[in-house]
């Protein structure tokens, strides 16, 4: 898994134990101590994966766009990691001499595949069940 989707999660993981409050991307970077412009691209795919919402304008910012018990995990994950591959052959246009006779390919793909259902089977609130804990760490 990319830093990417590792940080989209813990964006979701921010909002989620905010109550409800809108959070910008500067204080999730803050919160976080990584770049504004980073947690910024990332919750533009957010949005654009339907995960979470952006609002504009005075008390705006990014929220949820549903409940937490209702973003699977294995979606997030499949969505922020789109094009991204565990070996170059899994991707379109492989180079690699071997393809044609190599066994690899087969059992990458079905633990790819495991690795995702296995996050299927959860969603965004079960990382947040320590709620206060996480937010108290996110406050610091």
């Amino acid at each position: 898994m990319t830093k990417y989707t590792d940080y989209g999660l813990r964006v979701l993981m921010a909002l989620a134990v905010t109550d409800e409050k809108a959070l910008g991307a500067g204080v999730i970077a803050a919160q976080y101590g990584i770049s504004t412009h980073h947690v910024a691209k990332i919750a533009t795919a957010l949005v654009a994966g339907g995960f979470i919402v952006s609002e504009r304008g005075r008390g705006g910012g990014l929220r949820l766009a549903r409940p937490a018990a209702q973003i699977s995990l294995g979606a997030v994950v499949r969505h922020l990691s789109m094009g991204d591959t565990l070996v170059e052959c899994l991707g379109d246009g492989s180079t690699c001499c071997i393809l044609p006779a190599c066994g690899l390919r087969g059992p990458l793909q079905v633990a790819q595949e495991a690795f995702f259902t296995t996050l299927d089977g959860y969603s965004v609130a079960d990382t947040v069940v320590q709620r206060s804990a996480l937010r108290s760490l996110l406050a610091s």
